[in-house]
């Protein structure tokens, strides 16, 4: 997928509406994980995505800046997340508990 071509978010869209499902793509454009739910808003949010697992099952969920994820909209409309660490980056953090 090209992502050059896709559109920004912009700050006031950073929310947990807009956010919420969206697929979190790592460096080789491979899904890596989903937005689970956010802490906070904007800039200063704290992103949670569910990494590894199948349907969910089994899933990790850790915690990071959203500032450290391009979050964008593609063609069809549909937001989705570049970031550059990898599957087993994500899974090497600590778990995030609510």
């Amino acid at each position: 997928m090209d992502h050059s071509t896709h559109v920004r978010l912009t700050e006031a869209e950073l929310t947990a509406e807009m956010l919420e499902g969206a697929s979190v793509f790592g460096p080789d454009d491979e899904d890596i994980g989903f937005v689970s739910h956010l802490h906070g808003s904007g800039s200063t949010a704290q992103v949670v995505i569910d990494v590894g697992g199948f349907l969910g099952i089994g899933a990790k969920q850790v915690a990071v800046p959203v500032s450290q994820l391009q979050f964008m909209r593609d063609e069809e409309g549909v937001v989705h997340a570049v970031t550059t660490w990898t599957e087993d980056q994500l899974k090497d953090m600590p778990e995030h508990v609510d």
